[in-house]
Order: structure tokens, then C-alpha cells, then sequence
């Protein structure tokens, strides 16, 4: 591991139009279909980072094929239609939630002997729902070690029907199954036995579906996708709107504005609506042909917020929440608990060390703003929001430093030199 990476306060405010990589979730969904399809897509703008690099290796792993360029960004894949290429495969999904859960249900689709690993922190991850919606399905699923965790081998396929799974668990969980339904002879319905949180992704895995030419419903607890093909498609990656959003927070931290083009209220990614969290704290929001911009007011208000629909955000809200003027309370992310870290424990442990007091509970958590934040190395547990959140605290904090500031490789290897960039002295 690297040493701690200080990050320096800014001086003046913001002027910039940001370069954020594409969106990991597009990019991740986007190959696996690509993968699958009948014929040969073109994917341009996509995300080149840890988490697409396991999904890429899966496809390998698979015997799938494609071309990358990787200077234009630009991958061309050559579809299996329908069929893996290989009955037996050590699949390393890395680090990369999306990877592991997407692919789980697609194995489990198919004949043949499949086994999922990856590292010690993705073993850590929860599975045990998606590992147990498939076994009602009439998939073999076998778990090497813990209960519920991976690696898992996948012996036998999967049959269509209805399955019940938790919709408060993770929404990957419901876009594996989705993406693997169509391969399904019947198709798949699920039932949601609680809310449906982080339902913006669940909806974005339907459009990319569709693009893909297979439809699926989603209603209040229900999703269905009927069995048929997928048929290649051209496809361009929107930016990242979750990378977006730290520099978007910056210029509402600093002052000044910031500028990410090609990222538009009619994004698919359900992260575009953080703007409107930050609008509800005092900056100003500008909508652009194809482009957004946040400008900072000098003003952060505390608020209360349920975060249900974007999840990810949570850990940008409390880096901005020591400056408001007011605590702010964050509910509806007890999801967040299985991420790659614990993020409420881990927002309330590394906020402490800066002299911030944090109220956590299961569902969320409360910052109380202090008189003054202290300087402070925040531990990141190979967690990439957390190094990019909290690096947030260093614009306006000395003495703030990243601990294993290389965890953002993970999906936005570039993120510390775009963060250098808002520096105008």
C-alpha cells in the first residue's frame, strides 16, 4: 500500500468543466449483454478501470470475443448468441460487485461447471439471497467456504419461473437476475418480499435490456422478463454520474462551479439526482444542453434527506455535511452496511478522528457540524468511495490525508490528478 496522500486546501474558488470516465454500472451491464447478444456490438466511452477490467476478464475466462481500443475507449465484442463457449471456467471477479453478481445468475443460466471467486473484500460481500433465489429456480449452487459468500461453483442451470428475494438487500442482486432471465426457457419473475430500494438501478438495467431488444417490467414489487434473445447493438457510455459528484460537491464546497459534460437530467443513471441533494443545500444548479454544472453560494444548509434511491451518495453528503449550517440527517441507505465497507461505521469512525460527532444508526446516520474540523488520516478499508468522498474534507481541512489512496483504481484510476485539476494557483 502507497503512502497517505495529503490533499491541501484550495485557495480560491472553482472554474472547471470535468472529464469524469464512463458509468462502471452502464459499462458492467453493457458487456455482459454485448457478450450474449447475437451478433457484434461497438460499446464506445466505456469505463476502463478494476471493476471492467474483472468483467473483461470474465469474458475471457468465458472464451467470449472482442477487440478493445483502449486510447479511444472503445471495445467491439462478438457475441456468443446465447451460448458460452466454454462448460468449464475459473471466473476471478476481482473486487467488482457488479461483476460477480451480474454473472452468477448468467452462469447458473447455462449447462456446464462454473466456479465465481475473487478477493478477500468481495468474498466478504454478501451473496446469500442471490445464491438462494437461484437454488429455488432449480440451480446447483455450492458455496467452497462460508455460507452465503463466495467462491461458489455453479453445477447445474437454473429453470424459469417466479423466485422471491429481498428488494432492501442490494438492487444487484434483482439486475442479475433480470439480465439472465431472457436466457431462460419461461423467463423469470420476482417478487420483491421487501421495498425496492436503489430502484434507479434496477430501472437502468431494463433500458439497457431493451437496447439489447429483451423487455422487462418493473411495477411496485415486481419485475418480469419474458425468455427471448439478445440481439447486438451500438452502444455510447454515458459519463459516471457517481464520479461526477465529487467535483460537483467540491464546487459547492470551495465556491466557483463545476462543469461535467455529456451528463444530462436524461441520463439512465439514477446518481444524476445527487444534483438535487446538493441544490437542497444551497448550491445552484445549471442544466445545459449536454452538460450540467453546480455552483457553489458560499452557503451549506443542513438537511434531511432519505437517500433510499441513490445509496452511493451517502458517503458524498457526509463529507459536505460538517460545513453545513445545521446537522443533516441521512436515511433509507442500511444498504450501505454491505458495500465494500461498512460505510455508516466507517463515516462515523473517520469523521471522528476530524472532530466531527456522528449519530449512526441501522438505517442512516446524523453529523452534527463542529466549531472546527482537526487534521486527520482517514482510513479508506480498500474502499474507493470513501478515499474520493473524503478527500473532499482536504479542500477545505489541512492536514486531511487519503490512506491507500490507490483504491480508486477501482473505477476511476485517474481521480487524484482530475482532483489536482480544480486547482487554479
Amino acid at each position: 500500500m502507497s503512502e497517505p496522500l495529503e490533499i491541501g486546501p484550495l485557495r480560491g474558488p472553482i472554474d472547471a468543466a470535468v472529464v469524469v470516465p464512463g458509468s462502471k454500472s452502464l459499462t458492467n451491464r453493457a458487456l455482459a449483454l454485448a457478450a450474449l447478444a447475437d451478433g457484434t456490438s461497438t460499446i464506445d466511452g466505456l469505463l476502463l478501470a478494476d471493476d471492467t477490467e474483472a468483467m473483461l476478464g470474465a469474458l475471457d475466462a468465458l472464451r467470449g470475443g472482442y477487440e478493445i481500443d483502449r486510447e479511444a475507449r472503445r471495445v467491439i465484442v462478438h457475441g456468443t448468441r446465447g451460448v458460452l463457449a466454454s462448460e468449464e471456467a475459473t471466473i476471478d471477479a476481482r473486487r467488482s460487485g457488479t461483476t460477480a453478481r451480474f454473472l452468477l445468475p448468467i452462469l447458473a443460466a447455462f449447462d456446464g461447471r462454473h466456479r465465481l471467486t475473487g478477493t478477500e473484500q468481495l468474498k466478504a460481500r454478501p451473496m446469500a439471497e442471490l445464491i438462494a433465489a437461484l437454488r429455488a429456480l432449480g440451480a446447483r449452487v455450492r458455496e467452497e467456504g462460508e455460507p452465503g459468500r463466495l467462491p461458489v461453483v455453479v453445477e447445474a442451470p437454473m429453470t424459469g419461473g417466479d423466485v422471491a428475494i429481498p428488494g432492501d438487500v442490494t438492487s444487484q442482486f434483482l439486475s442479475g437476475l433480470m439480465l439472465a432471465a431472457p436466457l431462460v426457457e419461461g423467463g423469470v419473475r420476482i417478487d420483491c418480499t421487501t421495498e425496492l430500494v436503489s430502484r434507479p438501478y434496477v430501472e437502468m438495467t431494463a433500458a439497457v435490456m431493451q437496447r439489447f431488444g429483451a423487455e422487462a417490467s418493473i411495477d411496485d414489487r415486481t419485475i418480469t422478463v419474458h425468455a427471448g434473445r439478445y440481439a447486438a447493438t451500438d452502444l455510447t457510455i454515458e459519463p459516471d454520474a457517481s464520479s461526477a459528484s465529487y467535483f460537483f460537491a467540491a464546487a459547492a464546497l470551495v465556491g466557483g462551479s463545476v462543469r461535467v459534460e455529456g451528463l444530462t437530467r436524461e441520463s439512465l443513471q439514477g446518481d444524476v439526482g445527487f444534483v438535487d441533494v446538493l441544490a437542497q443545500m444551497g448550491a445552484e444548479v445549471v442544466e445545459h444542453t449536454d452538460a450540467l454544472e453546480v455552483r457553489g453560494t458560499g452557503v451549506l444548509h443542513g438537511i434531511d434527506v432519505d437517500l433510499h434511491d441513490l445509496p452511493d451518495m451517502a458517503l458524498t453528503v457526509a463529507a459536505l455535511a460538517p460545513f453545513a449550517n445545521g446537522p443533516t440527517s441521512v436515511t433509507g441507505v442500511s444498504v450501505i452496511r454491505g458495500h465494500e465497507s461498512d460505510r455508516i461505521a466507517v463515516i462515523a469512525r473517520e469523521l471522528a478522528k476530524a472532530g466531527v460527532h456522528v449519530d449512526a444508526g441501522d438505517d442512516g446516520f446524523v453529523i452534527h457540524p463542529p466549531a472546527r474540523l482537526s487534521p486527520a488520516t482517514i482510513d479508506t478499508y480498500d474502499d474507493h468511495r470513501v478515499a474520493m468522498s473524503f478527500a473532499l474534507l482536504g479542500l477545505r481541512v489541512p492536514g486531511i490525508r487519503i490512506a491507500g489512496p490507490e483504491c480508486v483504481d477501482k473505477t476511476f484510476p485517474g481521480f487524484w490528478d482530475v482532483l489536482s485539476s480544480l486547482r487554479t494557483e
